[in-house]
């Protein structure tokens, strides 16, 4: 399919983590598309008022660093984990998870955390939603139950979400994490009454290494006050969405 309105090269960054060869990941920028404003430029976010040619072109241009389309998610902010090969229809979930080559897996966010996973042997990944609903409700733990294999065989990478000086969270999102593990508490500073400064990495990382992981990387990126590169609902309101993708490709 081909459309006429112009993209440039496609602005990605490939995550900087020790998973197998065989496993490929991508992370996309807000540049590099041709999506107009408050959606410049690279959106790929069909449910945010962008106008749907530039969208779908974003998406094609997306398309040429992939081995196929992505299987794309009505995220719900929950714990629903899919394999899109085998559950093609069902497509409202927070996370996906394959063990079939070619099939890619694809979260989108804009503040909320992002988190691909990888089995060290390179026979499975996931992409997983994390916003702080998800986390706090265990969408990490049943992703990892979906992939079906010893946590200490996973390795995990965190893409870019809101930094932990811009996270501001009320009483009741602290109280939801502490209730689950007390040390959460060290992931929040006071920011003023009732309201406090969450970093959603060292949840993330609490939770994982609960579960038995050992190998965490990413997590040093802030959507919120890195406007160039990318898009933050925390900070413009209407705005674009980034897409986080993970794959296997054919074994030699």
């Amino acid at each position: 399919m081909s459309f006429s309105i112009p993209c440039a090269m496609a602005n990605l960054l490939v995550p900087d983590w020790p998973a197998p060869a065989r496993v490929r990941s991508l992370q996309t920028l807000r540049g590099g598309g041709c999506s107009l404003a408050p959606w410049g430029s690279f959106n790929l976010g069909d449910h945010v008022g962008d106008d749907p040619a530039h969208v779908a072109a974003n998406r094609a241009a997306l398309r040429e660093h992939l081995p196929g389309e992505p299987a794309w998610l009505t995220q719900v902010h929950g714990i629903l984990t899919v394999n899109p090969k085998k559950s093609p229809n069902l497509k409202s979930a927070d996370a996906a998870y394959t063990d079939e080559a070619g099939v890619v897996c694809v979260v989108m966010t804009a503040d909320c955390l992002p988190v691909l996973f990888c089995e060290r042997a390179g026979t499975v990944v996931a992409a997983a939603h994390a916003g702080w609903r998800g986390l706090a409700a265990g969408v990490l733990e049943e992703t990892m139950a979906g992939m079906a294999v010893p946590a200490s065989e996973l390795l995990v990478w965190l893409g870019p979400a809101i930094g932990p000086t811009a996270f501001e969270v009320g009483d009741e999102v602290r109280a939801a994490f502490v209730a689950h593990d007390a040390q959460a508490a060290s992931a929040f500073a006071p920011k003023s009454p009732g309201k406090w400064l969450a970093d959603i990495y060292a949840l993330a990382r609490q939770r994982l290494l609960a579960a038995g992981v050992r190998s965490i990387s990413g997590g040093d990126r802030c959507t919120y006050s890195e406007s160039a590169d990318f898009f933050s609902y925390r900070r413009d309101g209407v705005t674009g969405r980034m897409a986080t993708l993970i794959w296997l490709a054919e074994a030699d």
